[in-house]
């Protein structure tokens, strides 16, 4: 079993709070616009990372983090990239690999709106963790965390400050 801290659109801002809470996890999972390299310094050295880079990363960050990641964490498939869309209303790219191969959790960023929902049609489970970082329009920041054990997802809990 391993815990994840999954977070999202820090756009180059940890607070405290957030560092504390990942360091209590197993593994960080960043999906995406991260925003500088010390965010990426930071984290991995708090936990292993693993890391997409977004819209708004250039330079180091987008050396450092791919486009889409495809990876198994305790048994589960899991596909993370920064834009994906949602259930219903995948981005093209997602949407051909979906129908392919689809992961059993597939994770994504960019809209600053949490969601976490079955996605029936595809039988995955789809998660935005919403926006960690202070930029966006965003009324609060949030995180996820939540349990990975023999591919299923357990104990999912939502984290939120005020921006």
């Amino acid at each position: 079993m391993k815990r994840i801290a999954l977070i999202s659109d820090t756009h180059g801002y940890l607070c405290e709070r957030s560092k504390e809470l990942i360091g209590g996890c197993d593994e960080v999972w960043h999906a995406g616009d991260i925003g500088s390299v010390e965010v990426l310094d930071t984290l991995s050295q708090l936990k292993p990372l693993r890391a997409v880079h977004g819209n708004i990363d250039g330079g180091v960050v987008k050396l450092s983090a791919p486009a889409l990641l495809r990876f198994e964490a305790e048994g589960l498939d899991v596909l993370m990239t920064h834009i994906a869309g949602v259930p219903g209303k995948y981005e093209p790219s997602i949407s051909r690999v979906l129908r392919t191969n689809p992961p059993k959790l597939l994770v994504c960023g960019h809209s600053h709106i949490l969601k976490v929902m079955n996605d029936k049609h595809y039988k995955l489970l789809y998660m935005n963790p919403g926006a960690l970082g202070k930029q966006g329009f965003h009324t609060h920041r949030t995180m996820l965390i939540f349990e990975v054990d023999n591919g299923k997802c357990a104990n999912l809990r939502v984290v939120e400050w005020e921006r």
